[in-house]
């Protein structure tokens, strides 16, 4: 470990100040084509940069208000949250929603209980989960509903049994995970199926050493590490491959130096941001799960992160002590205020008002189903 701190003093450096500018220009410059093209899914961009950020020890830079207010304005009456303003619910964000909200101290301003019937009513009989109404299941969606659960403070809303029984049978002969049983190995889903099992309280119940070893053959001759056997190496998998390695306890497998070398090989070092490869264009998404990943190596200053839940071990902390003291003083959260029109993200005063009574009338339908 010395002499790998030593390589790493006389390299190349993580460019904070640039990652900074790049994450805050791009999050502003709302005529890029970049920003047209991510409508869809700007509700995890807001993840990515704020989380991004904030190991960089720059959310300040953030308008935290202007945040928490998108962020509630794309919640929907079922409880769940829509990528962007006005879109339909989906696991994936709402999971972004709870992490943002998290990050920002601001998970009071939502009805966590309202959350957490969107995401158990999304949950099969054979104990998986879809990511919305239509019904696509895969093992992403039982690592998001798992962990809103966990960050929420309400793992007993779900049939944890049944989540993790669902996991163990996507594992493969190599030890890998796919998004379904029988399902391909890859490192992606390896990642949600061995942090669904560490939150569900089952990470015993993994093949560590056949996973470790096929998760330490991920890295390539130039350092990066790949999603499968024969790809390319991406930035990306820094945190795919390396969160599960930590969680195993088996991240020496690896070689960390090289690694380090690949990531920043990755920066834009005049405009900032990482992009995937070395030479190709930076985006908001590899530049978190990059500066993630040297968290995960414990360089250049970036603090740690939680390996299971993708947040900073600080936020992370945070949250248990305030919710073990409301547990410990018995106090119930009273459910929040709904936004009004001022406060919320709408310039239209007509969509808000259909946004607020779709709202009105979902959280009349959950106290009925109370009653």
């Amino acid at each position: 470990h010395t002499a790998f701190m030593k390589a790493v003093a006389s390299e190349p450096a993580l460019a904070r100040a640039l990652h900074r500018s790049y994450i805050l220009r791009v999050s502003s410059d709302t005529d890029s084509f970049e920003f047209q093209v991510s409508e869809h899914l700007r509700l995890s961009g807001v993840y990515w940069g704020a989380c991004a950020l904030h190991l960089l020890g720059e959310l300040q830079s953030l308008d935290a208000a202007q945040v928490v207010s998108f962020v509630r304005s794309c919640q929907r009456g079922c409880g769940g949250f829509g990528g962007n303003l006005g879109h339909d619910a989906h696991m994936l964000y709402t999971l972004s929603a709870v992490q943002v909200l998290a990050l920002f101290g601001a998970l009071h301003t939502v009805d966590a209980g309202r959350v957490m019937r969107y995401v158990a009513s999304l949950q099969r009989p054979d104990g998986s989960f879809a990511g919305d109404e239509w019904g696509e299941v895969d093992t992403r969606f039982s690592y998001c509903a798992l962990c809103c659960a966990s960050l929420l403070g309400k793992l007993g809303d779900i049939d944890v049994a049944a989540a993790v029984r669902y996991v163990r049978a996507c594992e493969n002969f190599d030890g890998g995970y796919g998004c379904e049983p029988g399902g391909e190995s890859h490192a992606g889903q390896v990642f949600t199926c061995v942090g669904a099992l560490a939150i569900g309280g089952e990470l015993g119940s993994v093949r560590s050493e056949e996973l470790a070893w096929w998760l330490c053959e991920r890295q390539t001759p130039g350092g990066g590490l790949n999603g499968r056997p024969q790809k390319d190496a991406d930035v990306c998998y820094s945190w795919w491959v390396l969160s599960a390695m930590c969680l195993l306890r088996r991240d020496g497998w690896i070689d960390g130096e090289a690694l380090r070398r690949f990531i920043l090989s990755c920066q834009d070092e005049e405009d900032g941001g990482i992009a995937d490869k070395p030479g190709d264009l930076p985006d908001v998404f590899h530049t978190f799960f990059g500066i993630a990943g040297l968290s995960l190596l414990g360089t250049d200053g970036v603090p740690p992160i939680d390996a299971a839940h993708a947040m900073p071990a600080s936020v992370m902390e945070q949250l248990r002590a305030e919710q073990a003291a409301a547990a410990s003083e018995g106090r119930p959260s009273p459910p929040p205020e709904f936004l009004t029109f001022v406060e919320s993200a709408f310039t239209s005063r007509a969509e808000y008002d259909r946004w607020a009574a779709e709202m009105e009338a979902g959280r009349e339908e959950a106290e009925g189903d109370r009653t």
